[in-house]
């Protein structure tokens, strides 16, 4: 009970329902473990050096009835927020669960570096779930050591506040603090590891539960031979998805009193909140990175920020994770992951749900997404008042012109919204003609497009194909048919004509093009306004909406890489400042600039979201003035050596 004078992080009402709940490891056993019969283990955070805030969301915080006043005033405010002192109330433990990841079963995983804290009861916002990310070892560390680093942290704090702003389902994130105690890591895999600070995110959800939460009940594996730590324990199976369902989807229990039709109804659920998740990534350009069973949300929300990236420009291949070599998670895949994903948790809840029942909802599932993405596509567009048949194909053939002429996603579609509809502005090729010259200005160079078109297969193997054609012609054209091979083919060709032409003539083709789509969309514009007695009406409010769902800004890479620079030199009003942009991504003043970290003027190289300093010529760190670029500022050439894994 909440003593008088006690600071409001001290009043903070637990409710810890889930340890309640579901089967708890109460061993402080120190070191990495089989925990088995347990969805949580009891665990000791291990306290930073010094802890202080980088920065902290008020929106977030203010799910937990907290202010930000309330948070940086508390002289323990660091302390309880990073887990190196207990909040009243307050039960940490880690969470139990496996996963497969790239597609194998990876056995127990759980809780590595993170530490749950309780469920915080905030009046008429409901009960949140509080985790420190960072926090130390569990017994699911495995070879780690618990903690997380600025960097990391300050991507996974700002993307998890940014995909809120932009009203995609997600966790939160509450503060980041960082200390004066540090770790050694080795961002590249290149032998050459530095120390760097310990940092911790407070992250805000109803539950973390995830699909890999049920893979713990996971018999032997097939083809990897790993099993889950509760393989056969089916009475805690039933106990976990009777918690999951009761407590979070509770008309689904109130609406089903037979257990197979209940447990239909939620993976039906599940699959319709992840078929309508990912349809938002796809509309705004993000790419997860990890689609892991275990990151992958039982309430359809983005969970676990690691190497997530957003598109600069478009390329349906585009990977976010450099340690992806085998390129299993790029942008055009993850529909099809997150089914495949699906799958592994219909077969993880094994008895609970009918096979043939699992496989009728899953086939479900691709023209749920379709019908989803389709939707926020239109609404990109400003096609709001009609749906029509050919509306896929504009979309189909703008999405090809953006890949061929490498356009930025993001501010092609915001530029979009300048089109005139014909009924309304001007109809002649001048107004059209502006708006192409501002999107040439988003398109890509022929030299990025000549990397951006070079095989991505092993050149081995792509030869011994090519030497098909002459040798076996047969032989080559069933293997040219398989969807990986024709795509490198498609490259190949591409690449071939684009070294065949010049900056010129390049432009000159791309300027055709989008001429070509452009006064397509404005015949499709001037049948929404068909019948209408304001056509001037109906296009002021297409402008409006298609102005708040294509967002001016985004958390790039090099953004977020320019606000870790600074951070990681002592100074965090980058990633303050950053927050409060990307929480209107719609409305970026134009006078707002980020001052750009004055190591980028130097010959600099930045990979794995970290900064090595390779000046040369003596250039000393912060001597020379790089000036700043506007947030919706096409990526600067520097951008490219961007690398994240």
């Amino acid at each position: 009970m909440a003593q008088a004078g006690q600071a409001p992080l001290q009043r903070l009402r637990f409710n810890n329902v889930a340890l309640r709940r579901l089967p708890v490891d109460a061993s402080l056993e120190g070191g990495s473990r089989t925990v088995r019969g347990a969805c949580f283990s009891r665990v000791q955070p291990q306290p930073l050096l010094r802890p202080c805030f980088v920065a902290v969301s008020s929106r977030a915080l203010a799910l937990l009835g907290l202010s930000a006043e309330d948070v940086l005033t508390d002289p323990h405010g660091p302390e309880y927020l990073s887990g190196s002192a207990l909040l009243p109330g307050s039960e940490p433990a880690a969470h139990c669960y496996c996963g497969h990841q790239f597609g194998l079963f990876a056995g127990q995983l759980g809780d590595g570096a993170v530490c749950y804290l309780g469920e915080v009861e905030a009046g008429g916002s409901g009960r949140w779930e509080i985790q420190v990310k960072g926090a130390g070892l569990t017994p699911y560390s495995r070879q780690s050591d618990g903690r997380k680093v600025l960097r990391s942290s300050i991507r996974e704090f700002l993307c998890s506040e940014a995909m809120f702003a932009l009203d995609i389902p997600t966790t939160r994130a509450g503060s980041l603090v960082t200390s004066d105690l540090y770790v050694q890591r080795d961002a590249f895999y290149s032998g050459n590891p530095r120390p760097e600070r310990c940092s911790v995110v407070l992250r805000i959800a109803p539950t973390f539960i995830r699909f890999g939460s049920f893979e713990i009940f996971n018999p032997a594996d097939d083809f990897t031979g790993r099993q889950g730590p509760s393989a056969g324990l089916h009475d805690i199976r039933a106990q976990l998805l009777d918690y999951v369902i009761e407590t979070f989807y509770p008309e689904i229990k109130t609406e089903h009193t037979d257990r197979k039709a209940r447990n239909a109804a939620f993976f039906r659920e599940v699959t319709v909140r992840t078929a309508r998740l990912v349809a938002l990534w796809q509309s705004v350009g993000f790419c997860h990175g990890v689609l892991n069973t275990d990151n992958m949300s039982i309430l359809g929300l983005t969970i676990d920020y690691g190497p997530f990236g957003f598109m600069d420009r478009y390329d349906p291949e585009f990977v976010s994770n450099a340690s992806d070599k085998k390129r299993r998670y790029t942008f055009e895949a993850q529909p099809y992951v997150c089914r495949w994903n699906l799958a592994r948790l219909a077969e993880a809840l094994g008895s609970e749900l009918q096979a043939s029942t699992a496989g009728n909802i899953l086939d479900e599932f691709m023209p749920l997404y379709r019908n989803f993405y389709l939707g926020n596509m239109r609404r990109k567009l400003g096609l709001l008042r009609r749906e029509e048949p050919e509306d896929e194909e504009l979309v189909e053939d703008l999405l090809k012109i953006m890949h061929n002429t490498g356009s930025d996603f993001t501010n092609t579609f915001r530029l979009l919204s300048s089109v005139c509809c014909p009924l309304v502005g001007e109809s002649g090729q001048g107004d059209v003609g502006t708006v192409v010259d501002l999107i040439l200005e988003q398109c890509a160079s022929l030299e990025e497009l000549k990397v951006a078109n070079h095989p991505t297969m092993e050149p081995r193997e792509l030869e011994m194909i090519l030497s098909m054609a002459e040798t076996s012609p047969g032989l080559f054209n069933m293997t040219a048919n398989r969807p990986e091979v024709a795509k490198q083919l498609e490259k190949l060709g591409r690449l071939k004509e684009l070294l065949e032409t010049n900056q010129d003539d390049l432009k000159v083709k791309q300027r055709d093009d989008w001429l070509i789509w452009i006064n397509r969309y404005r015949k499709r514009l001037t049948r929404e306004c068909d019948g209408m007695s304001d056509p001037a009406g109906v296009n002021k409010e297409r402008v409006r909406i298609m102005d708040s769902t294509n967002p001016a800004v985004v958390l790039r890479n090099y953004i977020a890489q320019n606000a870790i620079e600074w951070a990681e030199d002592g100074d965090f009003s980058e990633v303050q400042r950053l927050l409060k942009v990307l929480e209107n991504p719609y409305s970026v003043p134009p006078d707002l600039k980020q001052p750009i970290w004055p190591g980028k003027k130097g010959s600099f190289e930045t990979r794995g979201s970290t900064r090595q300093n390779v000046m040369d010529s003596g250039e000393k760190k912060g001597t020379v003035d790089t000036g700043c670029l506007r947030y919706n500022t096409k990526p600067p050439e520097w951008a490219r050596e961007i690398c994240v894994t």
